[in-house]
């Protein structure tokens, strides 16, 4: 949009005495800095005092300095510049192998086996989840096409799902081509080196600077200025002349004018947000590392991500079900048995941390450790009183049923905590009694609690009197025995909602099994892969994930997960706004729609979307909208 055109749409009057000014000064300030950016992990060195050859500064974080120049100012100084990434899933690995090192097993990334066949079979049925980069719902529909069996189908598989690629209309080719329902073509066979290896598709960066060089006999400088320019679109004027200059110089080669045209959208979609191979090897080896970790070293795993929480796409609750349908034993949390993190008790099973439970501090998480520790807990008062939890937390490891060892069951815990904090509670009340006392108030004859109500909405009574009217110690004036819980066990529903309330997980049933009697003609998502191609059938399940990726033209991706896995729909634009409400507010869904069933992949094409009834159940949480 031109200037004069914005400067209609924004409502400004043309004719103002000022809007010449104006448009003065929007050309002389136009693609200036508007602020200095720092890059999150960039580094830069060199061989002297850096501030001899660039402008330093302090940052906002005390310690911290940059340059006041830009990467690409400083890499033509010749200054070295190095990228740090910090990655989740290098510390989950990192944590994996220091808990097979505890327990005898040995293992780092260096020695994991490079042909592992089991691995590789995961990949291929996209039993991905918790795995490095290729968990997205997009990858896990790539992955039974592209069928990774070697490490550098991996480095492929990692790079081409990108917007660089998926708009440059590169995904669909490559995976025909190497199903071999087409075969490879190149845009000249002059290209074929370059692109062999990628089946004619250029995935790279590199590659992408090779086709300038060979097509347009570009330096090393001119493909890397044109990297730069059609990166970041910093500057139309620039894009546009380096565009311009390889047509020229392809044209001066005699390339036809419809190459061209290929070989600069390509380069141009590519570059939005393409990998260079380097980049897509490193992303590789941690996706194939965390793989065979899943596979051979599952406890591991698994408790080691769910201690690096959060990160990745899928929220503990899903890890946890992952890891169940693994065949893993996920002990919950208890006061006896967990520590901070989640542990490995042995080859198939993890007790959790108290690192799942919401809004308990780490400190007083590690104080109750260091008492346990020190002597076992005798009963809930010694608990109470040698672990300094406060009131909320302590309802909150009750309700989650943490403190069922010293009761049996999680209403009777939550029973005699409420106690407790009554006891507490009229302690102080007594206290400030004898303070009143002695300075002349004089004690009341008669003292009585009535009683009160619980969040859990379940009332204390006690009811006890001191006729003699003489100040004596709350246990003396209240002192009476310990009321028995009159409050029945949970039911398993209120168990998994209660679960979900204090750790937005739970190791018990997943909630649709709960609902799977009143939901008997809906498919499981173990059951998807012998759904006839373009049958129209209803899937149900928690929401755990919605997206609607700017690639994508409007349309919604939504994954359902139930106690067998996790079933995809998808959601034409038209149909979402239809039922926008539901799809964003509801935590369980019931999709209808036609299946797509195509190379072992599944999917729906919904049709109609409805809440799932259900009294009070709660659901994981989702990742939404990215």
């Amino acid at each position: 949009m031109d200037l004069e055109s914005q400067i209609e749409q924004a409502g400004l009057p043309k004719n103002h005495p000022r809007m010449p000014a104006f448009i003065r000064l929007y050309h002389a300030i136009y693609g200036l800095p508007r602020h200095l950016g720092q890059h999150s992990g960039g580094m830069i060195i060199c061989q002297n005092k850096l501030s001899l050859f660039v402008p330093l500064e302090n940052a906002s974080m005390p310690g911290r300095v940059v340059a006041q120049w830009d990467k690409d100012d400083c890499e033509d100084l010749g200054i070295v510049k190095v990228d740090l990434l910090g990655l989740g899933m290098m510390s989950v690995m990192q944590d994996a192998f220091e808990l097979c090192r505890e327990r005898g097993r040995p293992l780092d990334l260096a020695h994991i086996p490079k042909d592992d066949e089991k691995t590789f079979e995961i990949m291929q049925r996209a039993d991905t989840i918790g795995i490095f980069q290729i968990e997205s719902r997009a990858q896990m529909a790539t992955l039974p096409r592209m069928k990774p069996k070697c490490f550098y189908d991996v480095v492929i598989e990692v790079a081409i799902i990108r917007p660089g690629p998926i708009q440059g209309d590169m995904v669909h080719p490559y995976l025909a081509r190497r199903a071999g329902r087409e075969p490879p073509t190149y845009f000249d066979p002059r290209l074929e080196p370059v692109l062999k290896r990628t089946l004619g598709v250029p995935l790279f960066q590199e590659q992408m600077l090779k086709i300038a060089m060979v097509m347009a006999d570009f330096s090393g400088d001119e493909a890397e200025e044109l990297r730069r320019a059609l990166s970041f679109h910093r500057s139309e004027e620039r894009m546009n002349k380096v565009c311009a200059k390889l047509r020229i110089a392809m044209e001066r080669k005699g390339v036809t004018p419809d190459k061209i045209d290929k070989i600069v959208q390509s380069i141009s979609s590519f570059a939005l947000y393409g990998f260079p191979e380097s980049h897509a090897i490193s992303f590789a080896i941690l996706a194939y590392g965390s793989a065979y970790l899943k596979v051979h070293r599952a406890p591991e795993f698994y408790a080691s991500l769910l201690n690096n929480q959060p990160m990745g796409f899928y929220t503990p609750a899903t890890i946890v079900k992952d890891a169940q349908r693994h065949g893993l034993k996920i002990k919950p949390v208890c006061v006896f048995q967990s520590e901070w993190r989640c542990t490995v008790l042995d080859d198939n099973t993890v007790r959790l941390g108290f690192c799942v439970v919401n809004r308990l501090r780490q400190e007083h998480a590690e104080e109750l450790v260091r008492q346990r520790r020190d002597r076992p807990f005798d009963s809930l008062d010694d608990f109470k009183r040698r672990v300094p939890l406060s009131r909320d937390e302590l309802r909150t490891v009750a309700e989650l049923g943490a403190l069922n060892c010293f009761a049996e069951h999680r209403r009777a815990a939550m029973w005699e905590v409420e106690e407790a904090l009554h006891d507490d509670l009229l302690d102080r009340t007594t206290l400030g009694s004898a303070c009143i006392s002695r300075v002349g108030f004089g004690v009341a004859p008669k003292q009585s609690f009535e009683g009160f109500t619980t969040r859990h909405g379940f009332r204390v009574c006690r009811k006890v009197r001191d006729g003699e009217g003489a100040l004596a110690s709350t246990r003396d004036v209240y002192a009476t025995q310990k009321l028995l819980s009159p409050l029945q066990r949970m039911t398993l529903p209120e168990r998994v909602r209660a679960d979900y309330e204090t750790m937005n997980l739970t190791t018990g049933p997943h909630p649709m099994k709960l609902l799977r009697r009143r939901l008997p003609n809906i498919w499981r998502a173990i059951d998807l892969p012998h759904a006839r191609h373009g049958s129209i059938i209803q899937i149900a399940g928690n929401v755990i994930c919605r997206q609607r990726p700017g690639t994508a033209k409007g349309f919604v991706f939504i994954s359902l997960e139930d106690e067998t896995g996790v079933s995809n729909a998808i959601v034409e634009p038209d149909l979402f706004e239809r039922f926008r409400l539901v799809i964003t507010e509801e935590a369980f869904l019931l999709i209808e729609g036609e299946v797509q069933n195509s190379d072992n992949v599944v999917l729906i094409k919904a049709r109609e979307i409805r809440p799932v009834a259900h009294e009070q159940l709660v659901g994981s949480e989702s990742h939404d909208f990215h």
